[in-house]
Order: C-alpha cells, then structure tokens, then sequence
C-alpha cells in the first residue's frame, strides 16, 4: 500500500502542478570515476607460507609455541634432544683451543728458528680440521632446535612433548598473514590493459561479503595454452586479519581507471540501438523545456552509467516523469535527485512544500493516502 500510495502521490505531482506543464525530477551530469570490471575467481594466499619439519631423527624435549599464535622472526619453536650434542660441542671446543695453542707455539719456534715451516704447516691443518669439526657440530645441535624463519602465525601442533620425530614429519605451519597474494586467471585478450598497481576489489563469500581492495603486484610471463588466459596476483592488505590462505574470493579487476561523467540508468531511453536523454533547456521565454538528446554511453554499475557523448558536466536530465514530458514542451521541476533520497522522500519533500503553499499538490497527496 505504501508503494501504491507514493506512485499516485507521484502522478498527482506530475500533472497537477500549478502551471499545467508535467512535473519532472531530474539529476545533474556530473564527473565520477569509471574503470571497466572483469570479473574473476582467485583463491588467496599468504605473503610467505612454510611448513615447519624436523630434520632429524630424534625426541621432542620442548615445545614454545601454542596452536594460532603469532610468532616473530627467530623466535624458538622446537628443542629435540640434544645431551650427545653438546658433550660433543665441549670436547670439540676443547680440541680447538689445544690445536691453537699447539699452532701459536710452533709459530714462535719457526721465527726464532727453532723449529721447521713444515711443522708450523702440520699445526696450522690441525687447527682448520678442529675447527671445521666444531662447525660441524655445531650444524647438528642447530637440526635440533626449530626456529620461526620469518614472522607470522603459527597453525596446529601436530606433534607432543616426548615424541619421536623423523625428516619430513610435520611440527606445524607458519603463515606471514599481514599481506595476502590472491592469485587468479585473466583472460589474455586483456594483457594490454594489464599492468603493476592496477587497482582490483575482492569479495570472499565466507566473510559476509565484505569489500577488500588492493593491487596487481605481478602477471605471470606464461598464457595458458589450454584457456588461453594469463595468471595474476593481487596483494590485499590484511591489517585486521580476517582473510585466511585457501579462501576463495570473487575478484574484479578495475581496468582502464577514468574520469567521465554520470548520469542516473532511470534516464535513459532507448530506441532501438541508440540511446536517448531528456535534457532541461531555457525556452525564449524563460520557461524550461525538456530537449531530446542523443548521447553515447560506456560502462555501467547499479544504478549509474558512463556517458562518452552528447552531455555535458552541470546539464540536468529528466529521470522521472520522462513519460508524460514531449521534446519542445515545458515541464515543471519537482526535485533534484542527488541520489541521498529516495524517490518516495523527494516527493514527500515536495507534497510538504506544496502543502505550506495551500497548493493543489495538497489534495493530491491527501487523495492518494500519503502521509504530510
């Protein structure tokens, strides 16, 4: 009933105006950014993704993390047993500080003469083998103990305290999540239009719809001989840390980013394959008319379409009441449409003005059922 009720509200207004000419609400050409939308389907992923393993065979002493918690470059994950280890790290330590000993003694003898270059030669390859053994080592307490390679956040713990772990095995996954990489297919016949820093807005169903945007950050040197399509990866921001690895998301990929003007779709009159817009014009006697025009048009988005030809910024086209408005003729102005109002408050806006006036657009609204 409401909807009935502004409708006739609307008719009313439209033909009982004071000057009998048709009253009409317009809206103003106005400059708007365009870009044109290819739709795609991604699926994201972290900036940086491992999986932590261990490296050798041997018993799980400790565990320093917790199941989803955030962890910085270095810090310590894993210890496995290592008592063989260090012991020994101590005795090879110790054979290093003997064979410098050995090597700074004979290097003393050989400048006093007292001893031969091939002596000072056999200490000095004693000490690189001592050392060398010490790096050794050194390399295998480090197998056994698991750090964070970069920062991020931790998966599950798939392994518990005691437990005997091999090469391979699975300990958990560490994800850098502040920035994603969605990867998607584009189809090649847009690769001109294709480039670095191209703006894109992502939509993951899981998340309620919410809007991410972001930018291209590469395109793949390869078309898919297959579907003839190119792979691109998008980086989205991902501060508040919503967008998980694995989502898949409904991409649009915003190409060719312009400047051009808009106008409401209701303006639009199609004939055929053109289109037409009424446009208000100045009559010689001051009256406003309402002028048929020829325009191009370009992209669309709900509610708005782009406009290549045949308007101009500031012009005012008719959006309603187009229907009892004839080219040439005058009109009557009820409102401008800015698109904050509805069209049922732009005509209750008008009815009430009416009314504070004592016009007959007051009857009208009263007639038709519509509130003051």
């Amino acid at each position: 009933m409401r909807i009935l009720a502004v409708l006739l509200l609307f008719v009313s207004a439209v033909t009982t105006t004071a000057s009998a000419a048709p009253g009409v609400i317009v809206a103003e050409v106005r400059e708007a950014p365009w870009a044109d939308r290819t739709e795609a389907l991604g699926t994201l992923r972290a900036n940086e993704s491992v999986v932590i393993t261990a490296n050798v065979t041997e018993t799980i002493s400790a565990i320093h993390f917790e199941d989803g918690e955030r962890v910085a470059r270095g810090d310590l994950l894993v210890e496995m047993t290592s008592a063989e280890e260090n012991a020994l790290l101590e005795e090879v330590r110790a054979r290093v500080a003997e064979a410098e000993r050995q090597f700074r003694r004979v290097q003393s003898l050989v400048s006093s003469g007292s001893a031969s270059v091939s002596l000072l030669d056999e200490r000095r390859r004693d000490l690189d083998t001592a050392r060398a053994s010490l790096v050794a080592v050194e390399s295998r307490l480090k197998d056994r103990v698991v750090k964070a390679p970069f920062a991020g956040v931790v998966g599950l713990r798939n392994i518990s305290l005691g437990a005997l772990v091999e090469p391979g095995d699975t300990i958990t996954t560490l994800d850098d999540d502040r920035v994603m990489k969605l990867d998607f297919p584009v189809p090649s016949v847009f690769l001109p239009s294709l480039a670095p820093g191209l703006a894109i807005e992502a939509v993951a169903p899981a998340l309620g719809g919410r809007v991410f945007e972001g930018g291209i950050g590469n395109i793949d040197t390869r078309v898919d001989p297959v579907t003839r399509s190119v792979q691109v990866r998008a980086l989205i921001p991902n501060d508040d840390r919503l967008l998980r690895p694995g989502l898949l998301m409904r991409v649009e990929l915003l190409r060719n980013p312009r400047d051009g003007l808009a106008i409401p779709e209701e303006a639009l009159m199609p004939r055929g394959e053109r289109q037409y817009v009424l446009v208000l014009a100045e009559g010689e006697d001051g009256e406003t008319l309402a002028e048929r025009r020829e325009i191009g048009i370009g992209a669309r988005r709900p509610g708005q379409v782009e406009v290549v030809s045949g308007l101009r910024v500031g012009e005012r086209v008719i959006t309603h009441g187009a229907d009892k408005a004839k080219p040439g003729e005058a009109v009557s102005v009820l409102a401008v449409d800015d698109g904050s109002r509805s069209l049922a408050q732009m005509l209750a806006s008008e009815s009430a003005g009416i009314e504070g006036d004592g016009g007959e657009g007051a009857d009208a609204a009263a007639s038709a059922g519509a509130k003051p």
